[in-house]
């Protein structure tokens, strides 16, 4: 009977998770751009869902909320609006500058099952609150049992 050596160069699990460590190292890589959604898009998002809807939570800090410009179209939710910050007037320069500034703008889809037209947002202390509720056709509902 023959003995067959294990090389671990030969793990499939091994290989899958070196794969995987290095597409992260890839997409972490400032030079590849990921498009609005990808690593660092600004303002960052998080989206959660419940039985009366979806809640969009935006981080972002020292905005006017005046200046936000939040539309909703079919399946499609903006948020738009501008990040300006000046210097006190004392400095000729950046030693460092890792806050952007300028206009700004995200889309994001959601399913058919939210009615975007009836968002209703919310500023507070540096975080943007925007509830979105289900269509009513997408909503459970009771259905009552008759009896004859």
């Amino acid at each position: 009977m023959a003995l067959l050596r294990f090389d671990s160069s030969l793990d499939p699990i091994d290989a899958m998770l070196s794969l995987q460590n290095e597409l992260a190292r890839f997409m972490r890589n400032p030079s590849f751009g990921s498009g609005l959604s990808g690593v660092g898009a600004y303002p960052p998002v998080n989206i959660f869902e419940s039985d009366e809807g979806a809640m969009v939570i935006i981080e972002a800090p020292g905005l006017d909320p005046s200046k936000l410009n939040i539309t909703g179209q079919g399946r499609t939710l903006t948020i738009a609006g501008e990040r300006s910050f000046s210097p006190n007037g004392h400095g000729r320069g950046y030693h460092r500058r890792e806050l952007n500034e300028g206009s700004f703008s995200r889309s994001i889809q959601l399913p058919e099952d939210y009615d975007v037209n009836r968002a209703e947002a919310r500023y507070e202390a540096g975080m943007l609150q925007i509830k979105v509720p289900r269509s009513e056709h997408a909503r459970p509902r009771q259905i009552a049992v008759q009896t004859v």
